[in-house]
């Protein structure tokens, strides 16, 4: 189970380790992004820290309805306990955790002050 909580601004935030080239590891705080369909998005100045390496270029279309290229890397997020081998997005904004890493988990928020955030991994079916 991957616990964290509800901040100031009221975002679900945990704690992610990710692990770049040569072993080196970074823990960052992530922000829970229920809009965003990617796995991980990370500031480039983090991607450059952890030498991720590179491995395409994305588009997506922005709120405000304006399209943009992103470049893709590739990274391994301790998740839930285990090394799991993820894209990174590089945006720069604060580190964001998508639906395609949260696929196959139950995600619990207590939207309060403080509240507690949950993330664990569904039974197998």
């Amino acid at each position: 189970m991957i616990l964290g909580t509800l901040n100031d601004h009221r975002e679900a935030v945990v704690r992610l380790v990710v692990r770049g080239r040569f072993g080196r590891e970074l823990e960052t705080e992530v922000v829970v992004d229920t809009g965003y369909d990617g796995f991980l998005t990370l500031p480039s100045e983090l991607i450059a820290e952890l030498e991720l390496p590179f491995r395409g270029e994305g588009t997506a279309v922005l709120a405000d309805g304006k399209q943009v290229v992103f470049r893709i890397h590739e990274g391994i997020a301790l998740w839930d306990g285990k090394p799991r081998r993820v894209p990174v997005d590089a945006a720069d904004t604060a580190p964001l955790l998508g639906m395609a890493l949260l696929y196959g988990h139950d995600l619990r928020i207590e939207v309060v002050e403080g509240g507690s955030v949950s993330i664990q991994a569904l039974p197998l079916s």
